[in-house]
Order: structure tokens, then sequence, then C-alpha cells
């Protein structure tokens, strides 16, 4: 019987459970628990196949040397094909594509700030942010890309293998094919380990997100000057170190199955979930798109977009050369934050097992209110004026070093931002520091639990994401 005429209107013609010969052609386990396994090895090879981590470095400035990189800073009236629009005063592309920065006006009934106006950058298109996988000697390794961004403080940073937004990978720039691409886009090519759509600063972007995919590839990959094969184990030595993996790497590396033989937890997956929904209920927020004209509290300069009290962020222009990109040359507006992020989790070992204090946080980006986020995300600068500092920040700026886990210095992401920096924590705490009776709004969740969420749409922010990668990858063990 062929495979098309084994079908009932109902499904297969032998129905689960059933004991008939076409049972194994149709059916097969409905998780991969070899999988985990996998990747942990990958975690505990300290050294790859192919380079060893001691040379990552040396590899990265030779790729920077290869290539001419240049960022420089122009006014807006040196934009190319970049200007405000008549009426709304948004700052747009003439084709349409790419992206546009307009006002927020954001209303929520909860929080000490319950009214705010900003510029935000409006990015509908999904973009495909992926790493490629391969096994060498019985271990596998990930393909990682010396990617220039403009944004970045070094400019150059290992990436994943395919970071690219939908405008790039269909060349409304008219620029090169996207390397690797079709990894990504061709089912034949290789099997699918995680595919996940996951949005992006909910503070600057609005409503934006991408797909965050592992793929491991069926077939030969051809090699690359500028991409190298790493095991997941060097990649967890390369995050203890500043600016070195970036935003988009860190989000794909969160999406790695966690091998974790703890299956307990303070509360239930499905308290969990509970818990989650009803802070998403009784969040009411209401983000509208305004002209930037209308955004009170910002003027427009000829170099920049400012906040009259100099806090939060700037709107800037750039100008760029890249010789490694699919266009080596362009200008766009960049966000150009003010102070440098604190970004950590505090953890305690509850009955023994490891547990992160997570916030539900409100951000006027997101897709649907709330997202799960670290214990502390904010720049402590913009709260310098304020009575009331952020929850668990005194806890996390005044750690003893022998609390502090681990902590590095990483950029955002570099497409957009200018020089967007947070130091990532983990951050040991006690009863008096965070007890275990949370306070509304935080919950006390396992690194494995996280870790399935993650799996879904839209639960964890990207600074946590970046946080579970360091857990995904071993480089930090609580």
């Amino acid at each position: 019987m062929s495979r098309a005429a084994s079908f009932t209107a109902a499904g297969p013609a032998d129905p689960v459970g059933s004991a008939g010969p076409a049972a194994p052609f149709w059916l097969r386990a409905a998780l991969d628990r070899d999988l985990p396994h996998r990747f942990a090895r990958s975690a505990t090879a300290a050294e790859g196949a192919h380079l060893r981590t001691e040379e990552v470095p040396g590899w990265l400035d030779g790729r920077r040397a290869a290539h001419r990189f240049q960022v420089d800073r122009i006014p807006f009236a040196q934009l190319d094909g970049w200007s405000f629009q008549e009426g709304t005063g948004n700052l747009v592309h003439r084709s349409g594509r790419f992206f546009t920065v307009e006002g927020l006006r954001v209303t929520t009934t909860h929080g000490p700030h319950r009214q705010w106006h900003q510029p935000i950058i409006n990015q509908t298109e999904i973009g495909i942010l992926g790493i490629l996988v391969k096994e060498f000697d019985g271990v596998p390794h990930l393909l990682m890309q010396a990617k220039m961004e403009p944004g970045n403080p070094n400019l150059l940073q290992l990436s994943p293998t395919v970071q690219a937004t939908r405008s790039n990978y269909t060349k409304a720039h008219r620029g090169a094919d996207v390397r690797y691409l079709d990894y990504f886009t061709d089912r034949s090519r290789g099997r699918v380990l995680a595919d996940v759509l996951q949005s992006e600063h909910g503070s600057w972007f609005y409503r934006k997100s991408n797909r965050n995919m592992i793929v491991e590839a069926l077939d030969e990959v051809p090699p690359h000057e500028d991409f190298c094969w790493l095991t997941l184990g060097q990649v967890a030595e390369l995050l203890h170190r500043d600016n070195v993996i970036n935003m988009d790497a860190r989000t794909v590396l969160a999406c790695a199955p966690f091998a974790d033989a703890e299956g307990v937890a303070m509360h239930s997956d499905t308290e969990l979930l509970s818990w989650f929904t009803s802070e998403r209920t009784r969040h009411d927020v209401q983000a509208e798109r305004i002209p930037l004209n209308q955004v009170p509290g910002w003027e427009r300069g000829e170099r920049s977009i400012d906040h009259e009290d100099g806090r939060y962020f700037s709107v800037v222009s750039v100008s760029v050369h890249a010789g490694n990109r699919e266009v080596t040359g362009w200008t766009q507006p960049l966000f150009e934050p003010r102070g440098l992020g604190v970004t950590a989790f505090l953890t305690r070992r509850i009955g023994g097992v490891p547990h992160l204090l997570a916030h539900a946080r409100v951000e006027g980006g997101f897709a649907d209110t709330v997202e799960l986020g670290p214990t502390v995300q904010c720049t402590p600068s913009n709260h310098e004026h304020l009575t009331a500092r952020p929850p668990f920040l005194d806890a996390v700026l005044s750690a003893d070093p022998s609390r502090i886990r681990y902590e590095a210095l990483h950029s955002e992401e570099g497409g957009r931002f200018l020089n967007a920096e947070s130091r990532y924590l983990f951050v040991e705490a006690d009863e008096t520091d965070a007890p275990l009776q949370a306070p509304p709004g935080y919950l006390w969740v396992t690194p494995l639990q996280l870790s399935r969420l993650v799996r879904h749409n839209h639960y964890l922010n990207v600074q946590a994401r970046t946080l579970l990668s360091c857990l995904t990858s071993g480089a930090v063990r609580l």
C-alpha cells in the first residue's frame, strides 16, 4: 500500500495503539530524549575539533584585520535614503522597508510609572537567527560567524550562523546572498532541533520578533573564512569574556535543550503557568503608536533626538563601512542608551535545588503585555533622581564578590543599538535579600522550568534568555 493510500478520512489506517504493521512507520517518539545529552556532551567538550578556545580571540582579531570596518556619527541630514516624514516626523526609509522610528504612548494600571512616552523602533518583519550544528568526532559543534555590527563597542563579535532580517535575505538592499541561509529555509538540508519565535527588546522595539533556530546539517557544510566550528563548551568559556558572544547568538543558545536531572521545583509547572497567566491578565497595558513629533519630553536636534532630562537613550545616525557584509556601506539610525545597564538573576538553593527569582515584566513593546525577565533589569543612572529604587537592585549592587557566581559585560543588539551594554550577573541571595515568599510580580523558578518555557513564543524576554544561555551552555553551574 502506498503512503498516501494508507490514510482514511480520519487519519492513518492503523489507529494509535494498534499492533498493526503500519504503526512504526507513522509513529515516533514525541520527545528526542537523547538531544539534551548530545548538547551536554558538547558543553563538556572544552576544546573543539577545529579551533582551540585560546585561539578564538586571535582568530577574531584576524577577521577584524581582514576587512575594513568603520562607523562614523553623522547628522540626520547626511542619512542616505532616510528622512523625517512630513506631518508625523517619523524617521523612515524611502523604500518603505527595514524599520521606522516612531513615537509610543504607554499606559498601564500597575507599577510606579503609569504612563510614559518615547521613541520606538517599528520593524514588523521577522528575521532569522539560526545556528547550524554538525558532529565532529562524535561531539556536536556550532558554526559561529565573525560578524560586524555598527553598534557593537568592538564592532566584531561571534554571531549565529545566520543573522538576517527579511530585508536582508530577500535582498531588499540589493546585497549579496546570506551565506548558509538555505539550511534554515530548506528542510531537506537539515534537521530542526529548535525553532521558536522570540521577542527582542520590549523597551526599544514595538512588537518585534525573530525566528530562533538550531538546525543540524545533514550533509557536508562548505567552509568559509569568516565562520568557525566551536563546541558548546568553548562558547561557554567565551561567555565569560566581555563582548565576545553577541546578543543574537545568546538568544539562540538559550533555546538549546537543557540537561538537568532535577525534576523538582518549589512550584510545579502548572502553578508556574497559572501564575504567569495571572500576571498577564492583571496588567492592563495600552501601547499606542503616535507620530514621533508628538512625543512629549523629547527634542530633535541636528544630530540626535534626546530626552529633555538627558536620560534613557538618544536616537542618532551613523555611516557604516563593512567589508564582509552583504552590503559594504550604508547609513542608518541607531538608539544609544545613556549609562551601563545591570541585568541579574538572584539565585537560591531551595531544598538543594537551584532556583532563580524571575520577574513578570511589563515593557511597552511586548506583543503580549508581560514576559518573564531577570530579577533586576535596569540602568541605575536612570533612577538616581527617584526616591524609589527598583526592587532587589541594591542586593545586586552591594553583593559580596564571593556571592557573585557569574559576571560579564555583554552588548545588546548591535544592528539597532549603539554602545548598548549591560553587566550580566548571577548573584547568590539569602532570606534577607530575597525571601522565599516572593513579592507580587516575582516567582522562584528552576533553570529547567525556564528552559521548558523558552521552547514557546514570548515567555522569556531577551535579557532573561541571555542569562539562560549561560546555563544551557554550562558557563554557569549553580
